[in-house]
């Protein structure tokens, strides 16, 4: 069977197992988190995004990681109140992973492989975002500076493809 998004898992933050095959069908963005980086306030966009479209089929899931100044260092409790209270997150947060090295999460390395970017297989810092197509395809990278609205244009351009 071919490698695709659907392949993967990852453990939600409240500790409970969910497959990506639940996402069939749907535009996803994984996004690499951290609650206390100059990106964080992305969180507010990425929920506006949700928000706006997940009633046509967009949904966004967040990995917290430390790897990058230690920009991630809360608990799983304290990064669920930390999303909730500070920018009203309601899409899914997984828990705390690695996306880099050895110990990088499974579906990070797959879409590291899929979409290299310009570290050439790395995940340059928080908030890099991979947006997968309803087919499970990772099919395009946006780098951590850009933000949520700057990719609007791109996912309502995928939200209106049928299956």
């Amino acid at each position: 069977m071919e490698n695709t998004f659907y392949n993967f898992s990852a453990t939600t933050l409240q500790g409970k197992a969910k497959n990506m095959n639940d996402y069939k069908g749907k535009v996803v963005v994984v996004v690499n988190t951290a609650s206390k980086c100059g990106f964080t306030p992305q969180y507010a966009g990425l929920e506006e995004l949700n928000r706006k479209y997940s009633d046509k089929g967009l949904v966004i899931i967040g990995f917290p990681c430390n790897q990058f100044g230690k920009q991630e260092p809360g608990t799983s409790k304290e990064i669920s109140e930390g999303c909730l209270i500070n920018y009203g997150v309601s899409f899914q947060i997984f828990e705390k992973i690695e996306v880099n090295g050895a110990g990088a999460h499974p579906l990070f390395a797959f879409l590291k492989k899929q979409l290299p970017g310009f570290l050439g297989g790395r995940i340059k810092w928080n908030f890099t975002k991979f947006v997968i197509d309803r087919e499970g395809k990772a099919v395009k990278r946006f780098a951590p500076m850009t933000k949520p609205s700057q990719m609007e244009k791109y996912l309502g351009m995928l939200l209106r493809k049928e299956i």
